[in-house]
C-alpha cells in the first residue's frame, strides 16, 4: 500500500451529468469535471469520497471502467437506516447538481492469482464489475456469486447474465434461502483469489471459507465500520517525527483531533477507520489498529495506521508527520 497516493487530498469539483435508475432503490450518478479538463486515472477496485449535499462524507466504488476518459460513475443504495449520506445523494442530486469529491484511491486492487472468485452482496457488487473486466482481459478463469434479496433489488445483475451467462451466479435469497457459502467455495483450487464485498456477515463467511483452503486468499471492501479493538482506551504520548511536536493523547480523544488542536492539519475523510484518507506512517510504538482498510498482514508490518480511530498499546507512538 502506497502511503504517497494515499494521503493526498485533493478536492475535486464536479457535476452531475446523468442519473438513471438500476435497481429498486438504487441510482447510478454519471460525473463529470467542472473546473479542470479531466479527472485523475484511476484503476480498477477504487473508490472515491464524496461530500453529500447534507454534510457527510461517504465513499463509493467507482463502477465505470477505467479507460472512461473524462466521467466517473458510482451506484448508491438509498437506505433509510444510514447515517444520512445516501438519503441526501438520492433527494439532493439531480442532473446538473455540482458536489466535491476526492481523488481515487484504492485498497481493493485485483492482485495476480491464477483463478479468482468475487462474491457481492447487494450493493456491493459496485466494486467487482471493474474487477471483473480486469480478471477478463487478464485470461485467467473467473466466477461471480452475487447475492441478493431479490432480483429487483441487484443493481447490474440483468447486464452481467446477458454479457457471462456462463461465469455469473444470482442468489436470491427471498426464493432460494440463505446460501451456504461454506459450500459454495468449497474445493478452490490452489493459486485462487477470492474478493468480496457486501454485508459484513456475508464477508466473514466469505473469509471463514477461504481460511481453511491451502494457498486461497480473501480479500474485502468495506464501507461500514468492522474492528472493534479488544484493548481499552488509555493515554499515550505522541511524537511527530518530522516537526518535533510531542502532545499526550487522552483516552478520549483521537490522535488526529489532538493533533488539530495543536494546528497540525492531516488529511482525512470518514473518521470512522474505512476510507484510508488518513494513513500516517509509523516510526516506533506498537498499534493498537481499528481500521477497516489494512489487511492482518499489514497491521502485523506495523509500519502504518489511521489516526482517525487507532491508538497506542505501547505508551509511546512515534509517526512521520
Amino acid at each position: 500500500m502506497s502511503l504517497s497516493s494515499n494521503n493526498v487530498q485533493s478536492q475535486i469539483r464536479v457535476r452531475i451529468s446523468s442519473r438513471r435508475r438500476v435497481a429498486d432503490r438504487i441510482d447510478e450518478f454519471e460525473l463529470t469535471p467542472v473546473d479542470v479538463a479531466s479527472l485523475p486515472a484511476w484503476s480498477a477496485g477504487a473508490h472515491i469520497d464524496l461530500t453529500t449535499p447534507a454534510g457527510p462524507t461517504r465513499q463509493y466504488s467507482l463502477c465505470s471502467s477505467p479507460d472512461e476518459a473524462g466521467t466517473y460513475r458510482i451506484a448508491v443504495e438509498r437506505r433509510s437506516d444510514s447515517r444520512g449520506g445516501s438519503v441526501s445523494v438520492h433527494d439532493d442530486l439531480a442532473v446538473g447538481s455540482e458536489v466535491w469529491i476526492s481523488a481515487p484511491r484504492n485498497h481493493f486492487e485485483l492482485t495476480r492469482a491464477l483463478e479468482y472468485v468475487f462474491v457481492a452482496g447487494g450493493i456491493g457488487i459496485t466494486p467487482m464489475l471493474t474487477l471483473i473486466e480486469q480478471a477478463r482481459h487478464s485470461g485467467r478463469p473467473w466466477r461471480l456469486i452475487y447475492i441478493g434479496r431479490t432480483r429487483a433489488e441487484m443493481a447490474f445483475a440483468d447486464d452481467l447474465l446477458a454479457c457471462h451467462p456462463r461465469h455469473v451466479t444470482v442468489h436470491e435469497s427471498s426464493h432460494a434461502g440463505r446460501l451456504n457459502l461454506g459450500v459454495a467455495l468449497a474445493g478452490l483450487a490452489r493459486g485462487t483469489a477470492v474478493y468480496s464485498c457486501g454485508p459484513p456477515s456475508m464477508m466473514d463467511a466469505v473469509a471463514d471459507a477461504c481460511a481453511v483452503q491451502p494457498a486461497v486468499d480473501s480479500f474485502v471492501e468495506r464501507f461500514t465500520v468492522s474492528v472493534h479493538s479488544a484493548a481499552p482506551n488509555e493515554a499515550f504520548e505522541l511524537s511527530l517525527a518530522f516537526s518535533g511536536v510531542t502532545v499526550t493523547v487522552p483516552e478520549d480523544r483521537t490522535i488526529i483531533d489532538v493533533l488539530a488542536d495543536r494546528g497540525v492539519v492531516a488529511p482525512s475523510s470518514c473518521r470512522e477507520g474505512m476510507c484510508g484518507t488518513c494513513e500516517t506512517g509509523v516510526v516506533s510504538g506498537e498499534v493498537d489498529h481499528r481500521d477497516s482498510v489494512l489487511s492482518p498482514e499489514e497491521r502485523s508490518e506495523n509500519e502504518s495506521m489511521m489516526i482517525c480511530v487507532s491508538r497506542c498499546t505501547s505508551g509511546r507512538l512515534v509517526l512521520e508527520l
